[in-house]
């Protein structure tokens, strides 16, 4: 009897451990739910909440939850914003494309910024200018992606996964896993998707490494775990080839990543143009909401579709409730305290 009590303990901890080793941003809350995203009518960081993951309202009138110009050192706006919990889940981690096209009037870029917060409302920022080459990177020494780091024309919409299996040189284990879009004109033919790690301070990030090229442009690429069948499921902008919001799967971050699936898609919008795809769950639900900005139109449309637990059959779009100017972004869940905080700032602004 007790030797059986320890094979069960010894395999119970043997799950605990593996449980624990699977990269993925902890999840927490089930009171309500962020929007954080870039404000379609400026270059600037949004919030918006609700109880039940569709209807929203906005938080400060949907202005700039911090100064743009303080947080994005190289062109003053916070664009693509995506937002999760620490590994832990005692703070909070935000990564956006430092880009300003009213100010630069060109579709270029040259960094990221990487921001962390105690309390959703007061950030700190460090911000990367690819430009710079080798000396912004924690690992000077590690091989380049590129021969002329100067001629880095984009570096967009970042995301972030922890990783727990991560080892860094000195044995510290874990580490965010952040990944983009890059793009070098003199270098290569077209976007490709690139990562990086940060360490637990999340303020140092190693040297580039390609994640996959499938012979087009991509961008806007957005990672899950999926339970049902334990893969990496990515959406992602295809630039080129046939138009659309397409997935792919992979058995760890780093890949392989496999082909988009090219006959289950969203296609609900024709030839018009979207991007900045942003798939989450509600309470309760093990289906999907995938949430995305169909920018071709005028007015423009975020919306939000579902997909069922498997991130497949993509159906019933319809437009996010509520929201002053949406734009990419992304989505999280909220804790009773987290969602009240956030609406005390409403009462501040108003005064």
């Amino acid at each position: 009897m007790i030797r059986r009590i320890r094979k069960q303990l010894l395999g119970f901890a043997v799950f605990t451990v593996s449980a624990t080793a699977i990269a993925q941003n902890p999840q927490k809350g089930d009171y309500g739910y962020l929007f954080c995203h870039m404000s379609d009518r400026g270059e600037w960081t949004a919030y918006a909440v609700s109880r039940d993951g569709m209807n929203y309202h906005d938080i400060i009138n949907g202005d700039s939850i911090f100064s743009p110009y303080e947080h994005a050192k190289i062109e003053g706006g916070t664009r693509d914003a995506y937002i999760c919990r620490t590994h832990d889940a005692k703070g909070y981690l935000m990564v956006t494309t430092d880009m300003c096209v009213r100010k630069s009037k060109v579709w270029d870029n040259y960094g990221i910024n990487l921001h962390r917060s105690d309390d959703l409302v007061n950030w700190q920022s460090v911000t990367f200018d690819f430009r710079s080459g080798s000396s912004i990177f924690c690992d000077p020494e590690s091989p380049d992606v590129y021969n002329d780091w100067s001629k880095v024309n984009r570096v967009w919409a970042p995301q972030i996964f922890w990783d727990p299996s991560y080892r860094w040189p000195d044995g510290t284990e874990g580490g965010y896993f952040i990944y983009y879009s890059m793009w070098n004109r003199e270098e290569e033919a077209y976007d490709r998707m690139y990562y990086s790690y940060a360490d637990l301070s999340f303020t140092r990030i190693t040297k580039p490494r390609l994640l996959f090229d499938w012979g087009y442009a991509t961008i806007d690429a957005d990672i899950n775990l999926l339970p049902s069948d334990n893969l990496y499921h990515m959406m992602i902008k295809k630039e080129g080839g046939r138009p659309g919001l397409f997935t792919s799967t992979a058995p760890s971050l780093t890949g392989p990543w496999s082909l988009p699936v090219d006959d289950d898609y969203v296609d609900f919008e024709g030839n018009k143009k979207c991007e900045g795809v942003s798939a989450f769950q509600l309470v309760g639900d093990d289906t999907w909401r995938i949430g995305y900005i169909e920018y071709s139109s005028r007015p423009k449309h975020y919306r939000i579709c579902r997909a069922d637990r498997n991130m497949r059959n993509f159906s019933d779009p319809v437009d996010i409730k509520g929201v002053n100017g949406p734009q990419h972004g992304s989505f999280m869940r909220l804790t009773k305290k987290e969602y009240k905080r956030l609406e005390k700032l409403n009462k501040k602004y108003k005064r």
